[in-house]
């Protein structure tokens, strides 16, 4: 066996292991989305929360070492650094009312997000050479931005479902892809 097909044998196995791994992480996350999605929400929010003090402590770091800036920037970091600390540790006090928090935000976000997407659908429909679809695309996105924001945490909850699916099942896939994967050497 020479070099080059020891060295592509190893590169083949690396990507199955991949394959696995990450198939394996994505389908143990959708199931634990569909198993307990309260939960899961609140671990999501408390990831979020230590991100915040993390953030804000690298922001007042900045503010206190930093030399280079001037004193309203200084100023600026201290308490933009002190305002992530706060709510990430506010966040970790509460974190169901830290998760309904962030449910109901992705449901406005995403609500603002598709009525925007549907009207910019429809600014395009000159240039469209499927009118016809891009009419229905644009419908579709703005009557689902409504009811998104009339309804976000119903529909926070349902994306969150959603999510949970696609994981397990892309999860499940890559995991066949892993024991499938063979490309010529």
């Amino acid at each position: 066996m020479s070099e080059d097909t020891t060295l592509a044998a190893k590169a083949v196995s690396g990507i199955r292991i991949l394959l696995g791994v990450g198939g394996a992480i994505a389908a143990v996350i959708g199931l634990l989305i569909l198993l307990w999605p309260g939960k899961t929400a609140m671990v999501v929010a408390a990831i979020i929360a230590v991100y915040a003090i993390c953030a804000g402590l690298v922001y007042a770091g900045m503010g206190v070492f930093a030399k280079t800036m001037g004193g309203w920037a200084r100023t600026g970091h201290i308490l933009l650094g002190v305002l992530y600390i706060v709510a990430g540790v506010v966040m970790l006090s509460n974190l169901g009312a830290a998760a309904a928090w962030l449910a109901l935000l992705l449901g406005i976000v995403v609500g603002v997000v598709w009525i925007v997407d549907g009207i910019v659908a429809l600014t395009m429909l000159q240039a469209s050479t499927a009118k016809g679809w891009t009419v229905f695309y644009a419908a579709v996105s703005v009557l689902g931005g409504i009811v998104l924001l009339f309804s976000p945490l119903w529909g926070a909850v349902v994306l969150w479902w959603l999510l949970g699916i696609t994981l397990l099942v892309m999860g499940l896939v890559q995991i066949i892809r892993a024991f499938r994967f063979s490309p010529e050497v």
